[in-house]
């Protein structure tokens, strides 16, 4: 025990405990109605001699108290002594029994009735204590831990600077990377309108986020031998997904819709990386032309995950 380190101590009873709420939750899924107050009675033992042990050893870890030298036969004769005291404490006596003892002989014999301790209540006010000590072991171990979100609007607001680009804010709802494209092909005023053609985009009710995703389909579709091998499901699931369904899009998808629009498309990530794909399918370094266009991508900054923003100039 003097070699344990307070972690391992606190991780070792940690583990206990759960071992523990395992045993308890089996035994009383076993228990018939003869027997669930026995076993409710030994459960509560086990719960009160666990914990007791283990502020015990807290103590010894901490120098608070010396360790003990118990003797395992005794203490199961006080458990036994114990349970049969409980089991006798419940014996019931029958009205005409109980109508025959004059109150002054009962009185006289010691027998008074005496108040039970409430032990529901004790036992109510020890979860209570071990969960509040849970939360805030919780609590403690998410203060510790580094804010990614935070680090990574940090960074992403360095490399903006660093390239005259301020973000729009594109919802997160499954349809961002197409309502990013959709933002930056409008502020550019580069037309919506795909090398192939596609019936449906001509709608003007349709949303412009819309209008991309079936233009990255429609492309996907024409040219599907160029896309099989990303491919882990039939070619019309997939494109039902890209048209129908909030389904994010990836890389995949911006290839697409590079070439259908003929477009370079600059993917900025926060650790300054730039991912650029061009109509020829290409990565090539970030340039500038009229016909480029800029992303953010977040991994850590919107609560469904992955995320792309508008990356517009700045003024």
């Amino acid at each position: 025990m003097s070699d344990e380190t307070l972690e391992a101590l606190q991780a070792r009873h940690r583990k206990e405990q759960r071992d523990l709420v395992s045993r308890i939750t089996q035994k009383k899924k076993q228990a018939t109605k003869k027997t669930r107050k026995g076993v409710n009675d030994e459960c509560e033992r086990l719960e009160r001699e666990q914990k007791e042990r283990q502020e015990q050893e807290l103590a010894i870890h901490n120098g608070e108290a010396v360790p003990e030298q118990s003797d395992p036969e005794q203490s199961q004769d006080e458990d036994n002594e114990e349970i049969e005291n409980a089991l006798n404490s419940l014996s019931v006596t029958s009205p005409a029994a109980q109508s025959q003892t004059p109150p002054t002989e009962n009185a006289a014999n010691g027998n008074a009735p005496r108040k039970k301790p409430n032990r529901a209540k004790a036992r109510l006010a020890r979860r209570a204590a071990e969960f509040d000590a849970i939360v805030a072991q919780a609590k403690e171990e998410a203060a510790n831990m580094p804010d990614l979100r935070e680090q990574e609007r940090k960074r992403m607001e360095q490399q903006l600077s660093r390239h005259q680009l301020q973000c729009k804010e594109i919802r997160a709802d499954g349809h961002c990377l197409y309502a990013a494209v959709a933002d930056q092909m409008q502020a550019r005023e580069l037309d919506l309108k795909p090398r192939i053609q596609i019936k449906a985009i001509e709608d003007d009710s349709m949303p412009v986020y819309k209008k991309v995703r079936y233009t990255a389909a429609g492309w996907i579709e024409s040219n599907s031998d160029d896309f099989a091998g990303f491919m882990e499901e039939p070619l019309d699931d997939y494109l039902a997904k890209i048209r129908d369904t909030g389904e994010w899009g990836g890389h995949m998808e911006l290839m697409a819709l590079a070439k259908a629009y003929e477009i370079s498309i600059n993917v900025l990530h926060g650790d300054g990386q730039i991912d650029k794909i061009t109509p020829g399918g290409e990565q090539q370094d970030a340039g500038e032309d009229a016909r480029d266009i800029w992303l953010g991508f977040y991994r850590h900054s919107h609560g469904l995950g992955e995320h792309y923003n508008s990356l517009r100039k700045a003024p």
